[in-house]
């Protein structure tokens, strides 16, 4: 698909690459003789709706800059105008509501992300018999969440914070919703237990391509979370971690200014944060 919008031009950025023909991520930037201000970025966005998709499925991620988005506020109003549902963030990283349907981002500063193809090609290279096997048997992940009121939960977040809710049977029946089993704990807290579970996923609209969709590496090992083959088996350490590398070596990082807007096709990139010093806030939206 070539690329033909009359309100945006390509721009470039520091750590982008080509991956398999697409730039990620592609930035787009006024069009030359446009207006760079939110209001006329709206407008643009409204009218280009479905192209703009488009270049979010073709290139995984699309980066707005030079438009001057100022606030939460400006930034609600760029989500809105794709009319996306909106999807409510389940789980344990500490995030605060800002506005409407805009809240913090895990606390951070550069934002990797990588094409999850290039992992389960990688992973097929290196572990093809374990890759087999996993795919096979598929994926159980369990949690702990303590309770808020528990001082060693971390910063304070506890099952109410994670799932919005602060009574039992509402927190039950969203876990049940997302497909998790509980198990309440005598010091107030809660495990969850989600499973089995795909390994890779291959998605419609994305050329067919084999995604390492799972949270192996950010589960697996940890002090409150597991991650293992549904049937309880554990999953090699050094598979686990020759993952981590694979991942970090295939990742893409750009430098963040002021007002830039990031699209991320989550179903097609694995994305984390980096650590920064303040100040220094990153917002983010979900949505389906």
């Amino acid at each position: 698909m070539e690329f033909t919008c009359k309100d945006f031009t390509v721009g470039k950025c520091e750590g982008e690459k080509l991956v398999d023909g697409e730039t990620m991520p592609l930035v787009l930037r006024p069009a030359a003789g446009g207006t760079a201000d939110v209001a006329a970025l709206l407008v643009a966005l409204r009218e280009n709706k479905d192209w703009f998709e488009q270049m979010i499925i073709k290139n995984s991620a699309v980066l707005l800059r030079g438009f001057d988005v100022k606030n939460a506020e400006e930034f609600n109003g760029i989500v809105d105008a794709f009319g996306w549902d909106d999807i409510r963030y389940v789980g344990p990283a500490p995030r605060s509501h800002v506005y409407r349907r805009v809240w913090t981002a895990n606390e951070g500063g550069e934002t990797p992300f990588v094409p999850s193809f290039r992992v389960t090609e990688r992973m097929l290279e290196e572990f093809p018999d374990m890759v087999g096997e996993l795919e096979k048997r598929g994926l159980k992940y369990t949690f702990t969440a303590l309770s808020k009121n528990d001082t060693s939960s971390m910063r304070g977040r506890g099952w109410e914070d994670a799932f919005g809710k602060s009574d039992r049977a509402e927190a039950e029946s969203r876990a049940k919703a997302l497909g998790m089993d509980m198990e309440w704990l005598p010091n107030g807290g809660v495990k969850t237990i989600l499973g089995p579970r795909s390994l890779t996923r291959v998605f419609d609209g994305r050329k067919g391509r084999r995604m390492w969709f799972n949270t192996v590496v950010g589960m697996h090992g940890k002090e409150l979370s597991s991650a293992m083959m549904a049937d309880g088996e554990e999953i090699p350490t050094e598979v686990v971690k020759r993952c981590e590398e694979i991942i970090e070596e295939e990742s893409i990082q750009f430098k963040w200014q002021k007002g830039d807007v990031l699209f991320l096709d989550n179903l097609a990139l694995l994305h984390g944060r980096r650590p920064s010093l303040p100040p220094r806030k990153v917002l983010v939206a979900t949505c389906k």
